[in-house]
């Protein structure tokens, strides 16, 4: 029986106090796993750190984009490159060191009977560390929100820690992801949740960063808020209009 292969995707911007502690961690949770840093041309020199590991350790990618393009637009780009390679499961993950790399194990454990495994903050209870209330009364009212509006039974929808199989993203049109930011989160696991794949949520404790800033702004909230009823209300005209955008800026 051929072995499995695993791959954890993580974007990167400015994230070079961070990255070289954390490849190692990830890759030693099983030897099946390897990671794609998505480079979006760091000024603190981030990749540069990826290619040194690089040159020691096979199990280490590293895409660089030109420009700071997205969190969205990075994770199509590690999904295609998954899908390229045949990877079998395929991870989101954050390079802040919020994610615990020792929870890998249990998406990783979970993903072999589920098509989509989400590393949920609230499924059992509240598990989030070191975040102001007011973030934290933030994300709790924008998951209830998703909730209500898409129906989609899932308690933490805007969660960035996740494992896929394969065929799931060859399954939904990446092509045609209208959102970026925090919102990819809810528009991924709605095109799921609507193929009929099976998702699962396990607990996993949420802690803030440890150094660095965060990402989080109030254009990204407002994208959230809105994409919710592009996904309801006509997609197909929005998926639309975003491809008739994307031409003209070709040309």
């Amino acid at each position: 029986m051929e072995k499995k292969k695993a791959l954890v995707i993580i974007p990167t911007y400015n994230e070079s106090e961070n990255i070289a502690e954390l490849i190692p961690e990830i890759l030693k949770q099983d030897e099946i796993i390897e990671t794609l840093i998505v480079d979006d041309n760091s000024p603190d020199r981030t990749a540069e750190i990826v290619k040194e590991i690089m040159k020691s350790n096979p199990k280490v990618h590293l895409l660089e984009r030109e420009k700071k393009m997205g969190l969205g637009s990075a994770y199509i780009a590690g999904f295609k490159y998954a899908i390229q390679n045949k990877y079998d499961y395929i991870f989101e993950m954050d390079a802040d060191f919020s994610h615990n790399p020792d929870s890998l194990k249990d998406l990783l454990k979970a993903i072999e009977t589920n098509d989509l495994v989400i590393g949920s903050r609230y499924i059992n209870g509240v598990n989030v560390v070191n975040w102001p209330a007011r973030r934290l009364m933030l994300s709790l009212m924008a998951s209830k929100y998703v909730r209500v509006i898409t129906r989609m039974p899932i308690k933490d929808p805007t969660a960035g820690f996740k494992c896929f199989r394969r065929e799931v993203l060859e399954a939904i049109d990446l092509d045609n992801i209208l959102s970026d930011g925090y919102s990819f989160q809810i528009e991924v696991n709605y095109k799921v949740w609507k193929k009929g794949f099976c998702i699962k949520e396990i607990p996993i404790i949420f802690i803030e960063r440890r150094v660095g800033r965060s990402k989080m702004s109030k254009k990204i909230v407002h994208e959230a808020i809105i994409i919710v009823w592009k996904l309801i209300l006509f997609p197909k005209y929005w998926e639309r209009r975003r491809r008739k955008k994307l031409k003209k800026n070709d040309v």
